[in-house]
Order: structure tokens, then sequence, then C-alpha cells
């Protein structure tokens, strides 16, 4: 059955996924987690895959949670969000921040509350010069989550993000860069020609390479020095005896581009 609340496309290697429920600001319901696990799921299977770029339709990235539908209740009639959270949320960040393939946020329009959360566990952020970051929890005296309280501190150090998610401001595209939550700015004319032309570029990359960079850099936030340097030396043995690592000294001696595998 196709999707009802995003659209898939592929371009060669690259798999574009469109958040699209433009007249809710692409608010995240159940119907949408599911499916959007499911189009994960779909791209980490399809071997022709490199890239998975994940943006949104229309005006915005997301407005986050859709506030509109029967929220969750406990026994005593009080609203419940952490079941949603368990249900939904959870899932879907523990698999961007587990996804073996490269994964790029592309911020056509804001990304707000859980939905900025979920753009910064993408391994990058690509922003349209108008679009904004917002963790806006705090306006409806709610905390942030989709593990903001775990990435966001992890970018810009506590003090800073405390002061994203106590102000609920909105943080412009130009100045989320320089804080380091997004990688490049592109102006909203050419933004989805940009945003292909860098997907394109990745993909073109060394998958395996990726992979264990990804891993890496993972497992750094919980290990120490010597930790982490025989974990390297662990993951450049593979690196090094992969077809890609050949690949990419003989092009390098031949004075070429290299054409890898991901292998």
């Amino acid at each position: 059955m196709s999707p009802t609340t995003l659209r898939c496309t592929l371009d060669g290697p690259v798999a574009t996924i469109t958040l699209a429920r433009p007249d809710k600001m692409n608010a995240f319901n159940a119907t949408m987690h599911a499916e959007l696990r499911e189009a994960l799921d779909a791209c980490e299977r399809d071997d022709s895959v490199r890239v998975v770029v994940l943006t949104g339709e229309g005006r915005a990235f997301s407005s986050g949670q859709d506030l509109t539908v029967n929220l969750e209740r406990d026994g005593q009639g009080r609203v419940d969000l952490g079941p949603t959270l368990e249900r939904d949320y959870n899932p879907l960040v523990l698999k961007l921040s587990h996804y073996p393939k490269p994964t790029i946020a592309a911020l056509n329009g804001p990304a707000v509350g859980a939905s900025m959360n979920i753009a910064l566990a993408c391994d990058i952020v690509l922003a349209a010069r108008s679009s904004y970051l917002q963790e806006a929890f705090a306006r409806i005296a709610l905390i942030p989550d989709a593990g903001g309280t775990w990435i966001l501190p992890r970018l810009i150090g506590p003090k800073l993000a405390l002061a994203l998610m106590l102000s609920a401001e909105p943080v412009p595209a130009d100045e989320a860069q320089r804080m380091g939550l997004v990688y490049r700015v592109f102006d909203d004319a050419s933004f989805a020609v940009d945003v292909a032309a860098f997907a394109a570029k990745l993909a073109a990359g060394p998958g395996l390479a990726y992979r264990l960079t990804k891993q890496a850099v993972a497992q750094s936030l919980s290990n120490d020095l010597e930790a982490q340097l025989a974990l390297e030396a662990r993951l450049q043995s593979q690196a090094g005896s992969s077809y890609d690592f050949a690949e990419g000294v003989a092009a390098f001696k031949e004075k070429r581009p290299p054409r890898f595998q991901g292998r």
C-alpha cells in the first residue's frame, strides 16, 4: 500500500523521503511515524540506495507533533504523552542514530519541536536560508523530547542548549550554521537543486567507509581515548582491506576520479 503521509522518490543512488502533510505543516502523527520507519527500512534494504534525504513538502520541514489528534490518556483521564514517545518518536530517533547509510535532513522550511530533534538525529543538516530551528516545547509547558535533551547539549554544550530550550526562540538558518547545528545554508531559490547536487556527490563516495566512520563517531561518545584508538585500529583494518580503498589508491595514482562501490 502506498504511503499517505509522505512521498518516496529515487534519483539514482539517492532516496528522498518527503513529509507530505503540507496542510498540517507536515506535523507528525502515528501514521506518518509508521510510514517513515517503513520507508527507512526499505531504503536500508535496497543496496542501490547510498544516501537518504529527509525533507518536507510546502513551506515547512515539520511543525513537530500534531496536537490536533486525540492525545493518549491514562486510567484517570489525564493526558499521557509517554506512550506516544515510546511507540513513535524513540524508535525513529534510534533508527536514525544507528542508520548504516548517510542521512541528510534538508530543511526546506521551519523545523519546530520534535522535528528539530529528528533533523539533528540525521548525519548532516542542510537548510534553506529562510528556514529556522526551534525547541518550542516550553511554549506549551513541555520538555524537549525526541532525543533533544541528549543530542543538543552534545552539539552546542549544555548552557547554550538550555538557553534554546528555555527561551523556545527560533534559530535562523544562518545562526544555526554558526552554532554548528547546520552544515550548509543554501538560497531558497536554488535549495532543491543544491541539496540534490550535495546528495549525489555524497552518494558517489565510499559507502563502507561512511558506515565505519558513523560507527566510530557514535562509539566515541562513550569511549575513552584508549578505547577509541583501539576501535579506530579495528575499523581501519576493515576499511583497508576493502575494494574501495584499493580503488581509491589506484585512482590517486592514475590521477582519475575513483569509482567506489561501497564494499
